[in-house]
C-alpha cells in the first residue's frame, strides 16, 4: 500500500484531504505542520509527501528540502492556494509536483495516482 506523509495546516482541508486519499485505498498519515511531519520522516518510509506550502513553523519548502536528505525516494507533492510561492517551490524543489487550490478532490486523487502508475515513476512533472 503506498503511504503518504500528509502536512497541511488548516484542520477542514487535512481532513477531507485524508478521507479522499484512504477512500482511495491510500495509508495516510496526517499532520498539522512542518515540524510534527520531521519526525515521521525520521523514522518511517513514505511514498509520498503531500504538503501545504505555507505552514507555521515549518513551510512545505524547507519540509520537502529536509525529506530530501532524509527519505530520498520519498516523492514530494506541494498543495497551495498562493501562486507567488508556486514558482519558488518549482525552483527550490524542482522534481515536486505542485497542485494550487482550490482543486476537487478527485483531482488530488487523479494526480496521486498518476505519480504512481508504473510508467510515470521518476516523471514528475
Amino acid at each position: 500500500m503506498i503511504r503518504i506523509l500528509l502536512a497541511e495546516d488548516d484542520q477542514s482541508m487535512r481532513e477531507h484531504l485524508t478521507r479522499a486519499l484512504q477512500k482511495s485505498n491510500y495509508d495516510v498519515v496526517a499532520v498539522e505542520c512542518g515540524t510534527q511531519a520531521v519526525p515521521y520522516l525520521e523514522s518511517e518510509k513514505f511514498d509520498l509527501l503531500l504538503t501545504d506550502i505555507v505552514m507555521p513553523e515549518m513551510d512545505g519548502i524547507e519540509l520537502a528540502q529536509l525529506c530530501a536528505k532524509l527519505s530520498p525516494d520519498t516523492q514530494v507533492m506541494f498543495i497551495t492556494g498562493f501562486s507567488g510561492v508556486t514558482l519558488r517551490a518549482g525552483e527550490t524543489v524542482p522534481k515536486a509536483k505542485i497542485l494550487s487550490k482550490p482543486f476537487h478532490l478527485k483531482d488530488l486523487v487523479m494526480e496521486v495516482q498518476r505519480l504512481f502508475e508504473p510508467d510515470s515513476i521518476g516523471e514528475l512533472n
